[in-house]
């Protein structure tokens, strides 16, 4: 019970890192679900994540002015945190990179491979995390991280097989071929947007509400978005495309993407980057089984075995938790409770 409490300081911990596993999961079911008999999306991806974002923003705005208070409305808020709002661009642009190659990797990958390569970030976001928290990570803590790094690499190994059919010299061009680059760029972008993002929630921005910060950081995004619609020529046919997303997947994708990344936001607050990276770590399983169930996507030996090592791993950095959560004042507790009851209401 101690090291649970170590794991999660209060139940709204464990609920949201309950959420955060089944809403990852539910959304890369529901990207492999929208895509069509040949692999690909007949609806513009980038508009999607663009659309979602913009939802993200709603919600933030929304919340912070239904729980603000005697706080400054939203307008003076962003202005008198205006320095804030500029540093927020920097995981911004990357979660915009990272949701845009969500896409791209799914369309090649299945979820189970996918979610299995993700874990490849786990040791770069150990390596931010000591640069920016000054907190160094115990022996065990890097074996476990080993461990499951080395479950990735076997999980890579065993989908380059399966494609290559056996042969020796093509199983080597499918491991690095140019999604092996793309996964692991968004790997890169995952891990550093993620704990730079903890970085302004603990530090330069633990005096500013959580919803503001959300503010910032969607309204942000929503611009990286529209930019990335401009450099693709996008942005004069958006309207055209909406014709594309009233399929009941797309409509899912879009609204789990908004939670997700609310949730998210809370997960950082009130958890840390690399238990989030371990609770990714537990979606495989739930992926591997519903994959099975809905798509008919096998089990194979070496998933099963990649799996274990990942689990092997998490049940390792359980027993030795990375415990990184925010020191506020007292009138910061007073606060935090009914934003967090907002969520779990």
């Amino acid at each position: 019970m101690e090291k649970f409490k170590k794991l999660f300081p209060n139940k709204e911990g464990f609920i949201v890192f309950a959420l955060y596993i089944i809403l990852f999961v539910f959304q890369g079911v529901f990207i492999t679900a929208s895509k069509t008999e040949n692999g690909i999306y007949d609806y513009n991806t980038t508009l999607v994540v663009f659309l979602s974002e913009l939802l993200k923003l709603f919600i933030s705005a929304a919340l912070y002015t239904y729980k603000r208070g005697d706080k400054p409305n939203i307008f003076k808020a962003i202005s008198n945190n205006y320095n804030l709002l500029l540093q927020y661009f920097i995981p911004s642009l990357l979660y915009c990179f990272y949701n845009n190659l969500a896409f791209i990797n799914l369309s090649h990958y299945d979820p189970t491979s996918y979610y299995i390569l993700l874990q490849f970030r786990v040791v770069l976001t150990a390596f931010i995390f000591q640069f920016l928290f000054k907190k160094k990570l115990a022996f065990i803590q890097w074996i476990s991280l080993g461990i499951l790094t080395l479950g990735c690499m076997l999980k890579n190994f065993d989908a380059a097989t399966i494609t290559s059919k056996g042969d020796a010299d093509s199983i080597w061009s499918q491991i690095f071929n140019i999604y092996f680059v793309s996964i692991n760029f968004q790997n890169f972008c995952s891990c550093l947007a993620g704990t730079y993002n903890e970085y302004l929630l603990k530090t330069k921005g633990s005096n500013v509400d959580i919803f503001l910060q959300n503010v910032f950081m969607y309204l942000d995004s929503v611009i990286c978005n529209f930019f990335i619609l401009m450099c693709k020529g996008e942005v004069l046919t958006m309207f055209k495309d909406f014709q594309s997303l009233g399929d009941v997947f797309v409509i899912l994708i879009t609204v789990n993407s908004a939670i997700v990344g609310i949730v998210t936001s809370f997960f950082l607050k009130n958890l840390n980057s690399i238990l989030k990276t371990y609770a990714s770590a537990l979606e495989l399983i739930i992926t591997a089984v519903v994959c099975y169930i809905l798509f008919h996507i096998l089990i194979t030996f070496y998933t099963i075995v990649s799996i274990c090592l990942v689990v092997i791993s998490v049940a390792m950095y359980f027993k030795n938790p990375v415990n990184n959560t925010n020191v506020e004042s007292e009138q910061m507790r007073k606060d935090k409770k009914p934003l967090l009851d907002v969520v779990v209401q």
